[in-house]
């Protein structure tokens, strides 16, 4: 077939779609011999490898397998990928990813842009930090240092970052390489990466508009078309693409077996559906070699199995943690106790148990708290309390959860989280409550009912905004009602409480932890006599030395604390031979 001029062969022609050896490969020799050969692209978290331009399957067997360590390198356009994996049918495995392309003379422009999103290139002032966080927060592989400042000297990469237009912060990015740049492509094409959006971002449409905006790219530089590389599973991508106009190719990758790559080669997962806080133990147990036998899917029970070694868990609470130390835990009076003891600071409490000494408490503190004595997941607490008939049924309510109910004194600052695993703290983050930003057109339940849903599509179902006498509360307080139209760009908190369980969102601050709070913590941890523990701590700042504890859970979520290595470290306690076992 001959090469057309400038825009190349066409990529959607027929008679190209129904020849095998035109997928991916030169279309003949002649094309051949005029591309680059054997050539790969640093997209600094991997290699893009182009299959096309090897003539010897072996080699690019070869050139695969020398994947740095951290990195994840792809295969893509291979001839016979196949025949490449049965070079090194131990390192290499068929990708169950699919491939998707796009035909830029069917692209239809949309007809508006979404309003609080700025699209714009990758510069030499971008923060890497802010964009590895991005990769982070969805497990994915962040790039290498200094790879952000390299790239901007290699025209066949191209970097778009999405940024909110209020606040300037990074809540998106996409990487795009241009093939008629990096091999001299005879059919013109070009491929997107790496596309990510800030999984907390509230702003709609993100990655659409990265997407439409790397497309528009490439075709003012006349390419033909773009593909992209999607898992076959990920329904929420592939419906985007759908509405894009992609459409599916027989184009096939090969990766390597790594860590990063495991959960696609080490077999199927338990059939039962575990929920995020499980199955985040369950993997990292899978990786090692650890067998895992699902005892109740629903409450989250599982037992893990290696060498003879046999330990039940529920989530992070295993066969470890003593019964004496959960009920420490479990009973926040006593745990309050304890801590006070090892001359830690608490929150000034008493028991609800006569009318004169809660409006005592309440004169003496002004704002106050009202929570079971027993729970979790902030069932049955409310915050920020200043009015008596307020406190009196919040604790009717709380009645109806622990027959022992506590008033505390409501302590201001940032809700944060640290969760402490073999006297070591490994995780620390900020909780944030649930909070609605206005765009003048839908009401203020319209806009919960919205981020509620986002938070659960971020979390797996596990985070919701309970519309509840709770969230109404919080919304009156603010001075707005359920049916008012919130203005354009007012933020409302709807919830006083930072749980996960309830809308919230958490931020990592693991590097910033002043050292006064993660010896409190350990210390504290000691002092109940339990390998594993979340204390929830009240700061005016993570940076500073002053701090409340005003509870722990015997049952953290560690799931929540991605990518500090919290499932690593759990196993790491329950199985610590297993540390540096390699797959």
């Amino acid at each position: 077939m001959a090469k057309k001029k400038d825009k190349g062969v066409d990529p959607m022609d027929p008679t190209r779609m129904t020849s095998l050896k035109h997928w991916g490969n030169p279309v003949c020799d002649d094309v051949m011999g005029s591309m680059k050969k054997k050539v790969s692209v640093d997209c600094g978290w991997g290699r893009l490898i182009f299959g096309q331009t090897f003539e010897d399957p072996k080699l690019l067997a070869e050139t695969l397998s020398g994947e740095k360590e951290g990195r994840r390198d792809i295969a893509l356009y291979v001839r016979d990928p196949h025949v490449v994996v049965s070079y090194a049918p131990q390192d290499l495995f068929l990708d169950p990813s699919l491939t998707y392309r796009l035909d830029f003379r069917g692209y239809k422009v949309a007809n508006s842009k979404p309003v609080g999103v700025v699209v714009r290139e990758l510069n030499d002032q971008d923060d890497q930090k802010e964009l590895d966080r991005l990769y982070l927060s969805r497990s994915m592989v962040p790039t290498y240092k200094g790879f952000y400042k390299d790239v901007l000297n290699k025209p066949e990469i191209t970097i778009l970052i999405a940024e909110d237009a209020d606040t300037g912060d990074l809540i998106g990015a996409v990487t795009g390489v241009d093939h008629k740049k990096a091999i001299d492509d005879a059919d013109n094409g070009c491929s997107l990466w790496a596309l990510v959006v800030d999984p907390q971002c509230q702003r709609p449409a993100v990655g659409e508009t990265l997407v439409r905006t790397l497309i528009e790219h490439f075709a003012s530089d006349g390419r033909g078309f773009l593909d992209l590389s999607v898992m076959h599973d990920n329904k929420q991508a592939i419906s985007l693409y759908d509405k894009l106009g992609f459409e599916q190719v027989p184009v096939y990758c090969i990766k390597n077996k790594n860590s990063i790559n495991e959960q696609l080669f080490i077999g199927p997962e338990p059939e039962e559906d575990l929920n995020i806080y499980a199955t985040i133990i369950v993997d990292e147990a899978r990786r090692r070699g650890i067998g895992v036998e699902v005892l109740d899917a629903q409450g989250g029970f599982f037992r893990l199995s290696l060498g003879g070694r046999t330990i039940t868990c529920r989530e992070s609470l295993s066969e470890l943690t003593s019964a004496i130390a959960m009920s420490r835990c479990d009973d926040k009076a006593v745990t309050r106790r304890l801590l006070q003891k090892e001359g830690l600071r608490v929150p000034e409490q008493i028991v609800a148990d006569d009318l004169d000494k809660v409006e005592a408490f309440l004169k003496k503190h002004k704002r106050i708290v009202v929570k079971p004595a027993r729970g979790e997941q902030g069932r049955g607490i409310k915050v920020d309390l200043n009015d008596l008939e307020e406190v009196k049924q919040a604790i009717k309510e709380a009645e109806e959860i622990s027959d022992k109910v506590l008033l505390e004194e409501y302590v201001r600052g940032e809700d944060l989280r640290i969760i402490v695993i073999d006297n070591e703290v490994v995780a620390a983050a900020i909780r944030r409550p649930a909070q609605i930003r206005g765009n003048g057109e839908k009401t203020v339940k319209e806009l919960i009912e919205h981020q509620s849903r986002r938070r659960a599509a971020a979390t797996q179902g596990e985070s919701k905004i309970p519309m509840d006498e709770e969230t109404l509360r919080c919304v009156q307080l603010a001075g707005y009602e359920m049916n008012d139209i919130l203005p354009d760009g007012v933020k409302l908190r709807v919830r006083k409480t930072a749980n996960l369980h309830t809308g919230g969102t958490i931020h990592d601050v693991t590097d910033r932890l002043h050292h006064t709070l993660s010896r409190a913590s350990i210390e504290a941890a000691r002092a109940l006599g339990i390998p594993l523990v979340g204390f929830d701590f009240m700061v005016p700042d993570v940076e500073d030395s002053e701090y409340v504890i005003i509870e722990a859970n015997e049952r953290p979520g560690l799931a929540n604390h991605e990518p500090q290595p919290t499932a690593e470290k759990f196993i790491d306690l329950l199985f610590p031979y297993t540390k540096k076992m390699e797959l």
